[in-house]
């Protein structure tokens, strides 16, 4: 019970005690057991004996037998709660009966393939070598990948090599294909948004190939907690599931401390910094032997933790601290993540990385610096700690943001709340049709197939006038050049990455950057922080995606600034009450980065800037807005009154939508050019949009409801980042003037 004392000692420390807002115990249960079911192979359930499973949770029963029935299932439980064995002993089984039979594993990142292999092959060469694992990914040597494709039983990998390396190539995968009887695809609810969008897409391709060579695989599925299993798992694979939610699995007790930093400035409403009062908390657990994981919103402040962490165990030689983030290369990560498990840290910070369920071992606590963004992300960043039965803690500390505030003063939300519901838009035009290009290249389509819910006809009709496809005797053939799963990303609109160069030591690579946030991280002057190493970039070769750094030891850190246009496509709702329009339709979004800031370490002041000469990046996607009539003079007064309110919908929006806040932007125009009167857009971040707008349209009058009751409960006299924003931003009578908006015109 350490982990219980700790906490106490901390927080009968005023300094940290007084800014609780709330302590929740969630009490520690027994495990539910189920005998192994009577149909497992003996020499299967000896194995599982000499490894210590001489029983089963009630859930993995469960999914073992719903399995042996021939049903596509999803299993839904808590991290940690032996989500594995639901699928590896079915197929096991499966294969052990079935020499030729295969089966196709699937997780999320390569991560958490290489996660799964290593037990995999235990039970293989435990088995007497019958069952034959393999990894398929990008570091696959190629005499392997030729073995693999005709030996291995069990093939691993991510949706990104299924996309571009397994389905264009299926005629040297007969073997898969043609005796494929189980596909299992791990961390369900990591599959939405435009990555999920894209995966289903990937699906119906991989389906296509399947009935080609007379295979109806079997799906077995495994999902954190979200409020749509069954319904996110069917539109993924267009089949009826049955779920498995009840979980049996034993947990330890767990304490979550909502944490709410201290006010520094009562007249402007500002807070100390989150990442300040984060990296206290976890130094203190850490230097009372706690392993503890801090979580981070952004890459950025995932690094200045880690530096702050750093610095502060810098005269202490056995304490040790690393980050883990997007962007470090494979050999990095994979060398904290066995540092984690084999108990080498003391502590890592980390982006939303670290949430899925790679094995790191046995955490003591969690910090979060800031909301997630969704229930589901902050149960999951929770999990990570505590996964043994001990005593475990979390604490969720809050920032200045208006959903942040929500949450730590309103903790009954997210304790008692439902989790969030995934979505995805299978039938997104432009992701379908860039898929629709892939399977014809695979295979050629008839005039009779369908393809999702889309008019599979008019596309083809229409890639055939721009001489993508010919058609010949009812059938449509790929005729283009090229090779279109290649230029196709599925987590983002860009297929291609920047890579940083460490210029001073024979042109290293030490990093990569999607490009969307290339021109906010890395460009000319920027402070690149890589492992707590701080690196200056001198060049960004844009066209060559590659940016060139030397290391320096700078007492700053750089912000950038990013300028938003928008231009209305189409307008597919409308309607107006009162004096308020409000809209939905697709939109065009131009950003371009303009200037960056430098902020000094630890007070965080600005103390210097510099220009950013950047190309402007475009994209379409799907946007809500309400604009209402204005002809006063009184046109600051208007702009900071759109402002705060726009600070406020930025907010509350992802609460009611119950999606990740990245997920949206939000612009206000005082005079937008498309509507002639002050405007507020809410657009998706993703390219044509996954529904996200339509939801918010339908629930208008809801969003406005919550922005004035958490307008009119902010305990701020004037405005504050707890509300409207920040008092440079929106002027010093920000709150009455958003009052005023809202009565005047938006009732």
């Amino acid at each position: 019970m350490k982990a219980k004392q700790v906490l106490n000692e901390l927080l009968n420390d005023p300094r940290w005690g007084k800014n609780v807002t709330k302590r929740e115990v969630i009490p520690g249960r027994e495990a539910v057991l189920e005998k192994i079911p009577s149909f497992v192979r003996e020499d299967l359930q000896q194995l599982m004996v000499r490894k210590g499973i001489s029983s089963l949770f009630s859930h993995q029963a469960r999914a073992v037998e719903i399995s042996k029935e021939g049903k596509d299932i999803v299993v839904v439980t808590p991290t940690a709660s032996g989500k594995t064995l639901c699928y590896n002993l079915p197929v096991l089984n499966r294969l052990l009966d079935n020499p030729e039979a295969r089966a196709l594993f699937l997780f999320p990142t390569k991560a958490l393939a290489q996660d799964q292999v290593a037990g995999l092959v235990s039970w293989g060469d435990e088995l007497g070598e019958r069952i034959r694992t393999y990894t398929y990914d990008g570091d696959t040597p190629g005499e392997v990948r030729r073995k693999l494709r005709t030996a291995g039983n069990i093939i691993i990998t991510n949706p990104d090599m299924l996309h571009t390396g397994i389905l264009p190539h299926h005629t040297k995968w007969m073997k898969l294909f043609e005796n494929l009887e189980f596909i299992v695809i791990d961390e369900l609810h990591t599959y939405r948004g435009v990555f999920g969008s894209h995966f289903a897409n990937v699906l119906r391709r991989l389906a296509r190939i399947c009935e080609f060579y007379g295979s109806r695989p079997q799906f077995i599925c495994t999902s954190a907690t979200i409020g749509n299993p069954g319904e996110h798992a069917s539109r993924l694979l267009e089949r009826e599931v049955s779920v498995v939610d009840e979980d049996g699995s034993p947990r330890g007790p767990k304490e979550v401390v909502f944490y709410n930093p201290p006010v520094v400035n009562a007249s402007l409403g500002i807070r100390r910094s989150s990442l300040l009062e984060a990296e206290g908390i976890a130094g203190k657990l850490i230097e009372e032997g706690l392993q503890t994981i801090v979580f981070a919103r952004s890459r950025i402040h995932t690094e200045l933790l880690a530096t702050y962490l750093g610095r502060r165990f810098n005269r202490i030689g056995d304490i040790k601290i690393r980050s883990y983030r997007g962007g470090y290369l494979p050999r990095e990560r994979r060398k904290v993540e066995k540092e984690l498990r084999e108990g080498e840290l003391n502590g890592v910070v980390s982006t939303n990385a670290l949430e899925l369920g790679i094995d790191i071992g046995t955490l003591q606590a969690a910090v979060l610096t800031g909301y997630p963004g969704t229930i589901a992300s902050t149960w999951q960043q929770i999990g990570r700690a505590g996964r043994s039965r001990d005593y475990s803690l979390a604490f969720i500390v809050g920032t200045s943001g208006p959903l942040n505030q929500f949450i730590i003063n309103n903790p009954s939300y997210f304790l008692l709340g439902s989790t969030e519901e995934a979505l995805i838009n299978p039938d997104n035009l432009i992701i379908a049709v860039n898929h629709i290009k892939c399977a014809a290249f695979e295979l050629p389509f008839t005039e009779e197939e369908t393809f999702g819910n889309l008019d599979l006809k008019e596309i083809l009709n229409f890639l055939e006038e721009n001489q993508v496809i010919r058609k010949s005797n009812g059938r449509f053939y790929w005729m283009a050049e090229g090779y279109p799963a290649e230029d196709i990303s599925l987590r983002s609109a860009a297929s291609d990455n920047f890579v940083v160069i460490d210029s001073t030591a024979g042109a290293k690579v030490i990093g990569e950057v999607d490009r969307f946030s290339a021109p906010m991280l890395i460009h000319e002057g920027a402070i690149y922080i890589h492992g707590s190493n701080q690196y200056h970039i001198d060049r960004l070769d844009y066209d060559q995606e590659k940016a060139y750094a030397r290391p320096v030891d700078a007492d700053y850190y750089t912000d950038a600034d990013l300028a938003v246009d928008l231009k209305v496509l189409d307008i597919y709702s409308e309607e107006k009450k009162g004096i308020v329009k409000r809209a939905q339709g697709d939109v065009s979004v131009i950003a371009k980065a303009t200037k960056y800031k430098k902020i000094k370490f630890y007070t965080h002041e600005n103390v210097g800037w510099g220009n950013i000469n950047l190309p402007e990046e475009e994209m379409h996607t799907s946007a809500y807005w309400f604009s209402f009539p204005y002809s006063g003079t009184e046109r600051e007064k208007m702009q900071s009154a759109l402002l705060g309110i726009a600070n406020l919908m930025g907010n509350v929006a992802p609460l009611e939508m119950m999606c990740d806040p990245r997920d949206l932007r939000v612009l206000a125009q005082v005079k937008a050019p498309f509507t002639n009167q002050p405007t507020l857009y809410i657009y998706e971040r993703y390219p044509g949009g996954v529904g996200l707008s339509e939801k918010m349209y339908d629930q208008h009058f809801e969003l406005l409801k919550r922005v004035e009751i958490i307008l009119e409960n902010c305990p701020c006299s004037s405005g504050c980042p707890s509300c409207v924003g920040p008092v440079e931003e929106v002027g010093e009578n920000g709150k009455e003037n958003a009052r005023w908006l809202i009565n005047d015109f938006l009732q």
